[in-house]
């Protein structure tokens, strides 16, 4: 391969798990897309609990993600408890290949339904998240905080695998 191959056919996105030694980069991500952002002990925490799975979306040759999928399994079900994409690579279409490869890695689990929570007024997590095939099951009045303190509702939805 060329230098020039490089820039005309750079790398395909891959998508691999990801543990606490990625905590930290994770916590940035998070904080880029959330007005409530967790911290990084919050995710080795998190990243540390039987049970929970996490994958990285990673552009190019770079070791750092720039995008993450982190779900908890019980028995036969999961909660996709956060999704976020760091705001340089946001709007790009990365969030459902890095979904699909989630829900398939859940699916070889043993997982047979998957639950999760969005702001009811986050248009394109709605999109990606419909056309994966989840459907919504209930609403949260008052569940997200904002910044600026107002409150807006959550959507519930869930995926039968």
């Amino acid at each position: 391969m060329s230098i020039l191959d490089r820039f005309i056919h750079p790398p395909a996105p891959r998508i691999e798990a990801v543990g606490t030694e990625a905590a930290a980069r994770l916590a940035a991500i998070h904080a880029s897309a959330f007005a409530r952002p967790w911290s990084t002990l919050d995710f080795e925490r998190l990243l540390g609990e039987r049970g929970v799975v996490a994958d990285g979306l990673f552009l190019g040759r770079t070791a750092k993600p720039v995008g993450f999928t982190l779900s908890r399994i019980v028995l036969d079900e999961a909660e996709i408890i956060t999704v976020a994409i760091a705001a340089e690579a946001r709007g790009k279409g990365h969030a459902r290949p890095l979904l699909s490869r989630h829900l398939d890695a859940l699916a070889r689990r043993g997982v047979a339904r998957v639950h999760l929570e969005v702001e009811e007024g986050n248009a394109p997590a709605l999109a990606v998240y419909r056309r994966l095939g989840f459907r919504d099951i209930g609403r949260r009045d008052g569940y997200y905080r904002k910044a600026d303190g107002t409150t807006v509702a959550a959507l519930t939805m869930a995926l039968d695998l």
